[in-house]
């Protein structure tokens, strides 16, 4: 298949990439590098870089005949949207509609979006279904959820075949550390453990008065090989039986961030020093994934998600940095 994967310079879109050009297919990445690393991109892939707010950048990139689209490129950060909505839904939206609708244009279809969980809010049911009622605590998850309406309508009035993906928490790295978690700023867990390690400071712990058994929130985490695994079986879904489709991806069993501390702190063999702040607004006591629906639909079964193994391969990744 020849895919095209816009985002492929980031974190979860460089190991897409490479796991595409592992299996035989032939990869087109789209980039601006504005979040993106451009040492991060296979050399086996064909980079365009540019943004896809601009219609003219996108349009070109259809002179291609792809297979699908496995749409990565967006920004991230749940704080930072808080502070400016408008540079979220305008990247965001904006982006994800001139691909789909230049995909369109081409007579192209099969749309892999990369969603979050963040699209639930504050969950009332753990683990959190797919049908789950919808509310955002941020712009960021809002835009998300607009995405993922966008597609059903054109799923309604235009045919398009598309899986949204709604991620828990990616994390982990190659086995032997030659890819990994990088984002500027960083706001994840476990890359900044590590990085207080390495550097020798004082890590920031948010919360320890949630409604856990440790006090500290808990989260399901996805290893990254693990995800982009599930973006290969959605693309394949949408081959077999078309249509809209929306998924989470997850593991089903949370981990305090007392447990990753430990985790950190057994890997490296180093004693993290914690600083102990209140928790962050809006960050729910528990996010676990209720993950029957990819399991009996696509038959998906993480294989690299123990924490152990998160852990250990993000190790590896940040002592060479």
């Amino acid at each position: 298949m020849k895919i095209l994967v816009t985002g492929g310079a980031g974190y979860i879109g460089s190991f897409m990439v490479r796991h595409l050009l592992d299996n035989n297919h032939s990869v087109v990445v789209a980039d601006s590098l504005e979040k993106g690393y451009e040492d991060a991109i296979d050399s086996r892939a064909e980079f365009k870089k540019g943004d896809l707010r601009d219609l003219g950048f996108v349009s070109s990139l259809f002179r291609y005949r792809f297979d699908g689209v496995i749409h990565f490129a967006a920004y991230i950060s749940m704080g930072e949207s808080m502070e400016n909505p408008f540079k979220y839904f305008d990247n965001n939206i904006s982006a994800s509609l001139n691909v789909v609708e230049e995909m369109l244009r081409a007579g192209q279809n099969n749309f892999i979006f990369s969603s979050t969980a963040g699209v639930y809010g504050n969950p009332t049911k753990i683990p959190i279904p797919e049908d789950h009622q919808k509310s955002p605590e941020n712009p960021y998850g809002e835009s998300k959820l607009m995405v993922e309406k966008i597609l059903s309508w054109y799923g309604k009035t235009k045919g398009l075949n598309s899986v949204c993906l709604r991620y828990f928490n990616a994390a982990g790295a190659a086995a032997d550390g030659s890819l990994g978690e990088r984002h500027t700023p960083e706001s994840h867990i476990i890359p900044n453990i590590m990085k207080s390690l390495l550097r020798q400071e004082e890590f920031t712990l948010f919360g320890t008065d949630y409604q856990t058994p440790d006090g500290t929130c808990i989260r399901d985490y996805i290893h990254v090989l693990d995800l982009v695994a599930a973006h290969v079986l959605a693309l394949e879904k949408l081959q077999k039986d078309p249509g809209t489709y929306q998924y989470n991806v997850g593991t089903g069993k949370g981990y305090s961030n007392k447990e990753v501390l430990e985790a950190v702190e057994k890997v490296s063999g180093q004693k993290v020093q914690v600083q102990y702040s209140k928790r962050r607004p809006g960050d729910a006591d528990q996010l676990i994934a209720d993950v029957t629906k990819i399991s009996t639909a696509l038959g998906f079964s993480p294989k690299y998600s123990d924490l152990e193994t998160i852990v250990k391969t993000a190790w590896e990744w940040h002592k060479k940095q």
